[in-house]
């Protein structure tokens, strides 16, 4: 039987430059791949540390594109960094700008905080409960 996985994912921004400094330089993820397509579009992909799904950085390209940015899921929160320190995690963001839009809360299933890219997408901040 084939194995599936999610190897990134789409996140339309209106700049590619901005979302590079916001994910590599805040938050610390890596600049995998930045490759000029032609036509001012680049092929842009960033990961976290950690390992796990890769975002790809699209430039939106057209109204309708942008109209969607920082609403890709409706309001809700989009995406998910799990962290094994979620205390050095939250305090490397804090210190570099990030906006959290609560405290830390300690849920059932672990530590966990909202926080937002500069675009309005909304993510959770999450140690897991250890098992």
């Amino acid at each position: 039987m084939s194995r599936e996985s999610i190897a990134m994912a789409a996140l339309v921004v209106p700049d590619y430059d901005a979302a590079i400094a916001f994910y590599v330089g805040a938050l610390g993820f890596t600049l995998v791949e930045d490759t000029e397509m032609g036509g001012g579009k680049r092929w842009v992909v960033v990961a976290p540390s950690g390992g796990g799904a890769r975002l790809l950085i699209a430039k939106a390209a057209d109204d309708a594109q942008r109209a969607a940015i920082g609403n890709q899921a409706g309001g809700r929160v989009a995406f998910f960094l799990q962290t094994d320190s979620f205390t050095d995690c939250h305090n490397r963001f804090t210190a570099a700008g990030v906006t959290f839009h609560e405290e830390p809360r300690h849920e059932p299933y672990g530590t966990v905080a909202v926080f937002s890219d500069p675009f309005g997408n909304r993510w959770d901040l999450i140690e897991p409960k250890a098992n």
